[in-house]
């Protein structure tokens, strides 16, 4: 009996085996770039600034790094867009600001943070512009998108 059960098992997974095989690959999921940007460059942003003002220098700079993660992924799958150099509208516009915002941060600077915070939120403006995408303005938030986060340093 046992061998009859394993002999039909085994009759009916072939063919399914074969016709997965013949199958196409499926297509890999290109996730468009305002998808990106409003998935993971669009959070990074504000938390940096959360984080700055709670004085969490420790996890703006986490956030930071984050950010420029965020933005080297977006330029791996968008290298071009709209025939615009990705890479280089990123580096021309956002690398200072994030330099100067990494300064501010590690110096425990609020002013020269919220400073380079300005700067940064400007370059995300400057670079929708550049690419005919003005529309979407980014502003200094005024609240948290995220209630179920904590932005103070944590008490040990």
């Amino acid at each position: 009996m046992r061998t009859s059960i394993a002999a039909v098992l085994f009759a009916a997974l072939v063919p399914l085996s074969a016709a997965a095989q013949s199958a196409p690959p499926p297509e890999s999921y290109r996730p468009g770039l305002g998808d990106l940007m409003t998935m993971t460059v669009q959070p990074r942003h504000i938390k940096i600034l959360l984080a700055g003002h709670e004085l969490n220098w420790p996890y703006a700079k986490y956030e930071l790094h984050e950010l420029q993660e965020a933005f080297e992924r977006a330029v791996k799958v968008w290298p071009r867009y709209k025939g615009l150099p990705m890479g280089g509208m990123v580096d021309s516009i956002a690398k200072g600001p994030m330099d100067e915002l990494a300064k501010a941060i590690d110096a425990k600077d609020e002013v020269a943070f919220d400073a380079g915070y300005q700067k940064l939120t400007e370059g995300c403006n400057a670079c929708h512009e550049a690419a005919n995408v003005g529309m979407v303005v980014i502003k200094v938030p005024t609240g948290s998108s995220f209630p179920d986060q904590d932005f103070q340093p944590r008490k040990r």
